[in-house]
């Protein structure tokens, strides 16, 4: 429970369904550990006093669990590393990962629970084989799919998602008929733990490391102008960049290693071939030889078709039926059948 209205009415209807329910909020950090004195995040004492002002409603138990130390090693050193390496990473899609399905979810089988139950916009269902299959909200504005693609077959037997099947609007509507402090509380949009989304800023307080200026090379490799450090951007920017060029300039790809961001012109930003590593196949078994399916390379995207070769267990090409703009190494590509999520990995 986040202290948001989605995981509030995620508990409402498991205890309508007579689960047992324990309410539980995940303190990830706090502000002082992030370098923030006053900025409101989703771990704030706002919050957690909302989660537990709809527990006492709700009349469940409610615990907080301290995963701080999870958190810092597996969520924000990776981030920070990540861009040190000239990539985006997508920290929400390892939150997930690494904190609700695996170290709430292993202290719920401490705890002796059947199930987490989350407020995500999914739903899961098995075929007639047995198999759990993740599948796309029906709420299309609200889905959250592109997200849980790291799900396990043992996590989906092990979970609910209670909100899979309604609009947001329904939610806050069953919210505000059930009295919930938090009925009309805004979702979070952000970062949790770079509220203000000033990244570069934010990787300069978690380690200490002042960015070097380099190069910027237009597509042929000459030398342009002088950038701000290789964690000030990202494929596809525009905006920001630090220097006026005269006509637009588009960020086309980043070297950490050689310091330098080549920039070039939107046409350049379009590609059909992505090479994916890291994959989770949500059945368990790595498809056998190239197949159809969608494909999407960012969260606010429509999938687009696409044909995936794998490569060995965790690795595959995607190749786009058309050029898609600003493929980013760092960040997810998720496979689709339809509103089935495949599986997903990390673009290389």
């Amino acid at each position: 429970m986040s202290g948001g209205v989605d995981s509030s009415v995620a508990a409402l209807m498991c205890s309508q369904k007579g689960f047992d329910c324990i309410g539980c909020t995940m303190k990830l950090y706090d502000n002082g550990d992030i370098g923030l004195s006053d900025s409101r995040t989703c771990c704030s004492l706002e919050d957690t006093e909302d989660a537990g002002s709809v527990a006492r409603r709700l009349g469940i138990p409610y615990y907080v669990f301290n995963f701080g130390d999870d958190f810092r090693e597996k969520i924000i050193n990776k981030f920070t590393a990540s861009y040190l390496e000239g990539k985006t990473p997508n920290p929400c899609i390892d939150c997930n990962r690494y904190m609700k399905f695996d170290r709430l979810y292993e202290r719920a089988k401490v705890l002796g629970c059947d199930y987490i139950a989350t407020g995500h916009y999914a739903r899961i269902e098995k075929d007639e084989n047995g198999k759990y299959l993740l599948k796309k909200g029906i709420d299309e504005r609200k889905d959250q799919s592109y997200v849980l693609y790291s799900l396990t077959q043992e996590q989906l037997a092990h979970t609910l998602f209670p909100l899979g099947g309604m609009p947001k609007t329904r939610v806050r509507e069953i919210a505000e008929e059930n009295g919930f402090i938090n009925a009309s509380k805004p979702d979070s949009q952000d970062i949790c733990f770079v509220p203000d989304g000033d990244y570069a800023s934010a990787i300069e307080r978690f380690t200490g490391i002042k960015p070097q200026k380099g190069d910027f090379l237009d597509m042929q490799g000459n030398v342009i102008g002088t950038h701000l450090g290789v964690i000030h951007y990202t494929i596809g920017q525009r905006k920001g960049l630090g220097t006026a060029f005269g006509e637009p300039r588009y960020v086309c790809g980043i070297s950490a290693k050689d310091n330098t961001v080549t920039l070039g012109s939107n046409s350049d930003l379009f590609r059909r071939e992505v090479r994916v590593g890291e994959i989770n196949w949500i059945s368990g078994e790595t498809p056998q030889g190239e197949f159809r399916c969608t494909a999407k390379i960012r969260y606010n995207q429509k999938e687009r078709p696409a044909a995936a070769i794998p490569d060995g267990s965790d690795r595959a090409t995607l190749i786009f039926d058309e050029p898609q703009r600003a493929i980013t190494p760092g960040q997810s590509a998720v496979f689709y059948d339809g509103d089935t999520v495949l599986g997903g990995g990390i673009i290389e």
